[in-house]
């Protein structure tokens, strides 16, 4: 079986940042298996963010990434979005995280 083995963490913290800022982030994996990794397909707990990850299949010990964008207009407060990476491996899936905090946008000022 191919194994899906992370690099780094399988979880991101980008900090805070504000409100309308896109934070990226890449997800460094290896394929520790002697057959060759397919990722079938990567989804996302919110479509403010979205993966974009390699279609061909990666060999055994070859490294490859899965490129990670959150933009965060319209979202406030504390972030965890969860991406859920679906490959030929036992278990099918694993997960990584995107988290921090996002500042709102100072609201404009109403004129009297």
């Amino acid at each position: 079986m191919p194994v899906f083995a992370l690099v780094d963490s399988a979880s991101y913290d980008f900090g805070t940042i504000q409100e309308g800022a896109i934070v990226e982030h890449e997800f460094k994996f290896k394929n520790e298996g002697e057959y060759p990794l397919i990722l079938n397909n990567i989804s996302s707990s919110c479509g403010c963010t979205t993966p974009e990850w390699p279609k061909e299949p990666i060999g055994p010990n070859q490294t490859s990434s899965i490129k990670v964008r959150f933009d965060s207009k319209n979202k406030s407060g504390p972030q965890v979005k969860t991406i859920t990476v679906y490959a030929n491996t036992e278990p099918a899936y694993s997960e990584l995280r995107l988290k921090g905090i996002v500042n709102a946008a100072p609201k404009p000022q109403e004129s009297k």
